[in-house]
């Protein structure tokens, strides 16, 4: 029998230093993660990680403002002001078929300086004061001088929480931060100064999230606030996603 403790001993250290050193290693790797983890949804709240491709000018060309209308539903409208990213899910809209339609400003080829900007080629925002309270957001369709558009009226926020929670001087997120197009535009930081604004700009953009809306969760009603509209207020143009369950994150 062989009495010399020594290279068991020698083994079994070189085999504890290097079990030591692999979970050493596996702990600061898991710190590495839980750090990019937490990195990723810091800055996915400021919209610097997770960007996605940007609708194109072709999207805003398209003749069918009631098609356009409910293709936005479920694509995420983004805005960058005063170096702020903010932005979320579009949950509402409303189309305007321009100048056969008694709701839209432009109807009967009304054009004045106030709506002039639906008379360019689409794929710029309309923004215009409403009730001398809220800029209201709509998005320009069509090729020039066809005067569509689609009001945007309630997203569902998902970048830049804190930001729109302030801009809205609210405590928590609910309907009221954005459910409404004067709560949304508050909250998103628009005012006059995106009227014209290209919605592919660094400003300003629409991006594809890849999700496709069940149709039988797109829920259509007649429009807010048109009445003076006659007959064409009863067009079933106000698009809605419905919830999933009691709220709208299922989106």
């Amino acid at each position: 029998m062989d009495n010399n403790p020594g290279p068991v001993h020698a083994g079994t250290s070189l085999t504890g230093a290097w079990a030591l050193k692999r979970l050493m290693s596996m702990v600061e790797l898991f710190e590495w993660k839980k750090r990019i983890i937490q990195y990723r949804r810091t800055s996915a709240r400021d919209g610097a990680l997770f960007q996605m491709p940007r609708l194109s000018k072709k999207f805003y060309l398209g003749s069918d403002v009631i098609r356009i209308s409910r293709q936005l539903l479920g694509k995420r409208l983004m805005t960058k002001v005063d170096g702020y990213r903010t932005g979320g899910i579009i949950v509402e809209t409303e189309a305007y078929a321009g100048v056969t339609d008694r709701a839209s400003h432009a109807y009967g080829h009304r054009r004045t300086e106030r709506n002039e900007m639906m008379f360019h080629e689409g794929g710029v925002a309309y923004v215009y004061f409403c009730y001398g309270m809220h800029w209201l957001l709509n998005f320009v369709a069509n090729r020039a001088d066809v005067p569509d558009a689609v009001l945007i009226r309630g997203i569902l926020p998902t970048v830049g929480i804190e930001t729109m929670l302030r801009r809205r001087g609210r405590e928590k997120v609910d309907r009221r931060l954005a459910g409404g197009p004067g709560m949304l535009s508050q909250a998103l930081g628009i005012d006059r100064s995106f009227n014209g604004e290209s919605l592919r700009s660094d400003r300003l953009w629409i991006e594809d999230t890849g999700r496709r809306i069940d149709s039988r969760r797109i829920v259509a009603s007649p429009r807010i606030g048109v009445d003076y509209a006659g007959p064409d207020a009863l067009r079933p143009w106000r698009f809605t996603i419905k919830p999933k369950g009691r709220g709208m994150e299922d989106v």
